[in-house]
């Protein structure tokens, strides 16, 4: 059960963010438009003719992935409907997103369908070759946001919305400083937090849907690398060493916090 002392590494945010140092992000990598006598596909195009140009070869990897963009487009009021649908029995019946939320009321929180929304999220594919995608999001103003075209299945929103609810928990908690003005050691934490706790890291998922069929430290190691790819897309952080290091710094301390749960279960 959750205890009142304050966890060891989410220390108090500044009170004047403003007067803190900002560092000089690097130039971000430029987005990658489609252009169609380069990867093959064409928009204009009907879907199923370029479904088996990919098939055939006829597109290239880049043309693939600006025609799933171009399908979740399509599709966007279908996914989000399914997306709602889903979210709902989560509510209803998912025994983690349902605790979660009684452990968020306590604190004065409320999440219900008004401040939990399905919404279509675009990925970027950067010149860099990196595609950037996310599941989902928190925002202290807004509530949390799940991205529908993301969503595979029943049990992977619950784990995003499991997520995105630690997330919650720790900022009523601790008022968590999510950009990074003072440190980034709070974002370190949460990160860890809500991977080890949402049921994203079990070996289960990570054997059959990412093909990680890690036996030893899985666990720790599918929680270190989505913290670190978290706090690597937070803006004040610099590159991939400061992110390493900044998880590293919190690992012990955050890794052994499973509040508000007695012990990790998922």
């Amino acid at each position: 059960m959750p205890s009142d002392t304050p966890a060891p590494e989410a220390p108090t945010p500044p009170t004047d963010p403003s007067s803190a140092p900002t560092p000089t992000p690097a130039a971000l990598p430029r987005i990658v438009e489609n252009d169609p006598q380069r990867t093959g596909f064409d928009p204009q195009t009907a879907w199923w003719i370029n479904y088996f140009k990919i098939l055939s070869g006829g597109i290239t990897r880049e043309g693939a992935f600006h025609y799933r963009e171009q399908r979740y487009r399509t599709n966007e009021s279908r996914d989000c409907a399914r997306c709602e649908q889903y979210r709902d029995w989560a509510f209803a019946y998912s025994p983690t997103v349902r605790f979660l939320r009684e452990r968020v009321g306590e604190l004065n929180g409320g999440l219900d369908k008004d401040n939990v929304v399905c919404r279509r999220c675009p990925a970027r594919l950067t010149e860099d070759g990196n595609v950037h995608r996310a599941s989902g999001g928190f925002s202290p103003e807004h509530g949390i946001l799940i991205c529908a075209n993301e969503v595979r299945n029943r049990n992977h929103l619950e784990d995003t919305l499991a997520h995105e609810m630690v997330h919650a928990w720790d900022h009523l908690r601790w008022k968590v400083d999510w950009v990074g003005d003072k440190d980034l050691k709070h974002a370190a934490c949460t990160e860890i937090r809500a991977a080890m706790l949402s049921g994203e890291c079990r070996w289960t998922r990570e054997a059959w849907t990412r093909g990680n069929w890690t036996l030893t430290q899985q666990f720790q190691h599918c929680v270190r690398k989505r913290a670190v790819q978290s706090v690597l897309a937070r803006p004040r952080c610099k590159d991939d060493v400061q992110a390493v290091k900044v998880v590293n710094q919190v690992w012990d301390s955050c890794f052994s916090d499973t509040r508000p749960f007695d012990e990790v279960y998922r």
